[in-house]
């Protein structure tokens, strides 16, 4: 039988090894400047969503761009800091009253006493509190020795993220038309139409999920709010506050802010809690089955399960700001695949390259 010898050429095997040692780099680039690419995400997807209001400036009579911009950006900073000048102070007087409240409430624990009393009653809570203290001290059980250092690293981390991200807005807002006509023209021609048809859809996608995602949530933050100080529930303004951020995260952020504020509710009164959990469930009700379906409107088509498996790895990928990315990209990523059969369905059909793909119009 005769042999077969299999043999490689030096350049294969070097143009191998340089591929997987350049795959190796760009890897490790991505995951050393992961928080970096983040901020540049956020800023990305924010800029998608003020960049309807800046056409829309520039259609009523603002020609240059940066002009329409800057109007933009200063009439956002100037909501921003009105709302955070209306709420801010009760949230500061609110933390202010719990953290005075916080020695009242260990009393009782402590006795067995008040709201929180049954878990003295029920668990012995301060038992295996004292006893865990004894065994590792105070320090290990509260990590006491890097907590301090831990705050001030993520303070002043978030104040670099939100400094960053809004300047990498506002340079996106100025740019990204003309790096957009960049990117565009390195395709033929013959196919520029089609991608930019695929680039407005994308644009559409992310820019009215963002925008529909923000006003969802501060819809439910308001009404939140408004229902707890009917209630006269203790600390609403920072548990309307609470149920705003935890919107934002798709599938579960709802069900999370309403299980923590009914339950702070059930601790203030008996009838608050029934009310709260009566409230968030006919709310949750109206948002998935009207509020979503007319903010986003025809935005953003994917299907339940698409949703949930995105939500689902973009959490293990990059925790909440992965879930919080997770719907865009996967919207981004339909409206590339529709385009691909689309366009492989018209070659098929004509042998010739097919028209743009309607996406999702």
């Amino acid at each position: 039988m005769e042999e077969r010898r299999i043999s490689f050429r030096p350049r294969a095997v070097l143009s191998v090894l340089g591929v997987v040692v350049g795959s190796a780099i760009v890897l490790w680039t991505i995951w050393v400047t992961k928080s970096v690419l983040i901020w540049a995400l956020i800023a990305l997807f924010l800029a998608m969503a003020l960049n309807p209001a800046v056409d829309w400036v520039m259609e009523r009579g603002v020609r240059r761009r940066g002009i329409a911009v800057g109007i933009v950006y200063v009439a956002t900073l100037a909501v921003i800091a009105g709302i955070s000048a209306t709420f801010i102070p009760t949230l500061v007087t609110e933390v202010q009253d719990f953290v005075d409240a916080v020695p009242g409430y260990v009393d009782d624990l402590t006795q067995g006493k008040g709201k929180l009393g049954f878990l003295e009653r029920e668990f012995a809570i301060v038992e295996k509190v004292r006893e865990a203290v004894e065994k590792s001290g105070a320090a290990g059980v509260l990590g006491l020795s890097t907590t301090a250092l831990s705050i001030t690293k993520s303070i002043l981390t978030a104040v670099v993220a939100v400094i960053t991200i809004a300047f990498l807005t506002l340079f996106m807002l100025l740019e990204g038309p003309a790096w957009a006509e960049r990117v565009f023209s390195l395709f033929p021609p013959q196919s520029q139409p089609r991608w930019r048809k695929v680039g407005h859809d994308i644009y559409r996608t992310v820019g009215g999920y963002v925008t529909g995602n923000l006003t969802i949530s501060l819809i439910a933050g308001v009404v939140s709010t408004i229902v707890l100080l009917v209630l006269g529930v203790q600390y609403a303004v920072a548990l309307g506050l609470l149920v705003a951020i935890l919107d934002l995260i798709p599938l579960a952020g709802a069900t999370i802010a309403a299980v923590i504020v009914s339950t702070i509710g059930f601790l203030d009164s008996l009838t608050a809690g029934i009310v709260l959990v009566i409230f968030f469930v006919i709310y949750q009700q109206l948002e998935n089955h009207v509020l979503q379906p007319l903010v986003y409107g025809r935005t953003v088509k994917l299907s339940p399960l698409v949703v949930l498996v995105a939500v689902l790895v973009g959490a293990e990928l990059a925790g909440v700001i992965g879930a919080l990315g997770a719907i865009p990209i996967a919207g981004s990523l339909q409206v590339l695949i529709v385009d691909f059969l689309d366009n492989r369905r018209a070659k098929l059909q004509t042998g010739e390259p097919g028209p743009a793909s309607d996406g999702l119009d």
